[in-house]
């Protein structure tokens, strides 16, 4: 009697695996990448005025930030080229 319900606990376990894993594989092969950036939603939000000035302010840092960026790879070139160069 014990044994019979092991079995049938058991099977139903199995059961349960095989399909927790046959889910998470057809949602894993069907996951998409988020395509928002947050400087995109940022600006939306404050041109709709839900977050007014603090979107302007998120979307300024986020500008900002971008302008760091492409500064800083500025100065890593003009620091290889000058060690090239011997100084």
């Amino acid at each position: 009697m014990v044994y019979r319900s092991i079995g049938r606990v058991s099977r139903m376990v199995f059961l349960g695996a095989v399909l927790f894993g046959a889910g998470f594989l057809c949602g894993s092969l069907g996951e998409r990448d988020a395509g928002a950036q947050v400087g995109d939603v940022l600006k939306k939000a404050g041109e709709s005025g839900t977050l007014g000035s603090v979107g302007q302010l998120g979307t300024a840092i986020v500008d900002m930030q971008d302008h760091v960026s492409a500064l800083q790879k500025n100065i890593d070139t003009l620091k290889k080229i000058k060690s090239a160069l011997g100084g």
